[in-house]
């Protein structure tokens, strides 16, 4: 891992979340290990070294139509002319020489033969017999697809850094390329703490629930391409707390614990990782997620997010994932925010930074606005299934209906 950085838990008040990005990822390196991973299996891979071509695309002149093969040449501009048609060329095959005065009938993607330099779109010619009748000049190079104007040998293609999605598998194929080599998965231990919590599947007796968070992060992180390994529910005991602390980096690049992250008398997180690790940062100035805690057990980093299972998707979405990303080589970390109107009313200017649950609706104009759940309590899980974002309200400000207000859709962060 990098040097440490100054340690940011503040005596009084919060950081903020763009401080808290910097700080933490300044100590974030790319894990060095490198796959060779067959194609089909690089779906949300980062791509540890340029893709470069090795062949052109199209890899010959073709043709971008069905019609015909023509020499631009033999056609006249306010004249009809009648050429033989000399060969047939279905896409697949090789051509013979386009003879001076000849067409050829070629189809969508076959090679243009040697000698032609146009095609023309069969709706504009008429076929009579062994002859086609072409009324009007063609320009050179119409209808032409030619050699290496899509991709050129020798070009990149996807640069490193880049987390491979469906299209860019397509894009390889096309190339004839079967194998990629990316950077190996982060290896992530989770547990959730609480004397409350109990596995779904298991009896509920009375004052428990089921604990969300381990499947919430499980799914989390297996969308960003991670090992995961779960440690279940540790009781709300300090030394057994330090004692998952520490087996939990046997072999893991990241540790996640969700709940104890806070000052109360049951929450032994933070004391534990003091204990045993390093404590980096503490307290974020966000809502809602404010009690995240970052810090390294070793060479192992560590991310304790709050225990509200809302608190802590969000703040996995803004501090975990850019973490995982980082550690993958991944050059793009930050979410993407798009502007919307908003279709509510926030009148009252937070000290926070604000994340609301929100879903983008069409109003009868076609506009898109983003309207926000009922509920927005960091223990209602069910608003992060009606959402399909967050709205991001910076710290101090108010938001009037119809103000632009910035969007992050869950498709930009999630997988």
């Amino acid at each position: 891992m990098n040097a440490s950085v100054e340690c940011y838990v503040p005596s009084s008040g919060m950081v903020s979340l763009d401080q808290a990005l910097e700080a933490i990822l300044a100590t974030v390196a790319v894990l060095p290990d490198l796959e060779t991973v067959a194609l089909g299996d690089s779906l949300g891979r980062v791509l540890a070294a340029d893709l470069v071509s090795p062949l052109d695309v199209p890899g010959f002149d073709n043709s971008a139509m069905d019609g015909y093969a023509v020499r631009a040449a033999d056609t006249r501009a306010e004249a009809e002319v009648r050429l033989a048609v000399g060969q047939r060329i279905p896409a697949g095959t090789e051509p013979q020489a386009l003879a001076q005065g000849h067409a050829a009938r070629i189809f969508t993607g076959a090679p243009v033969p040697p000698g032609a330099d146009a095609v023309v779109m069969q709706e504009a010619c008429v076929r009579a017999g062994d002859e086609v009748l072409i009324r009007g000049a063609v320009q050179v190079g119409e209808n032409i697809r030619h050699q290496g104007q899509n991709v050129a040998k020798s070009s990149v293609v996807i640069a490193a850094g880049h987390r491979m999605r469906a299209q860019d598998m397509g894009l390889a194929a096309s190339l004839g390329i079967a194998e990629i080599r990316v950077r190996r998965r982060p290896r992530v231990a989770i547990f959730s703490t609480g004397d409350e919590l109990a596995l779904p599947g298991t009896p509920l007796t009375k004052g428990r629930i089921y604990t969300a968070n381990n499947h919430l992060l499980h799914g989390l992180l297996q969308a960003l391409g991670c090992e995961v390994v779960d440690h279940g529910i540790v009781r709300d005991d300090l030394d057994a707390t330090c004692a998952t602390l520490e087996s939990c980096t046997a072999d893991a690049d990241l540790v996640i614990s969700s709940g104890g992250a806070s000052v109360g008398e049951e929450d032994h997180v933070k004391q534990a990782l003091d204990r045993v690790g390093r404590i980096d940062l503490w307290r974020i100035a966000i809502r809602p997620g404010k009690p995240l805690i970052y810090g390294h057990l070793g060479e192992t980093l560590f991310m304790g997010l709050p225990g509200n299972p809302v608190s802590s998707f969000a703040t996995f979405l803004l501090l975990v994932r850019p973490v995982i990303l980082a550690l993958q080589g991944a050059t793009e970390l930050t979410p993407q925010r798009i502007q919307v109107r908003a279709g509510f009313e926030w009148p009252k200017a937070q000290p926070r930074r604000e994340f609301a649950r929100a879903r983008l609706e069409l109003t009868a104009d076609g506009a898109s606005i983003a309207r926000l759940h009922a509920n927005q309590s960091s223990d209602v899980l069910s608003s992060t299934v009606w959402a399909d974002g967050l709205v991001e309200i910076p710290e101090g400000e108010t938001v009037a209906h119809d103000d632009w207000v910035r969007y992050l859709p869950f498709s930009g962060l999630l997988g």
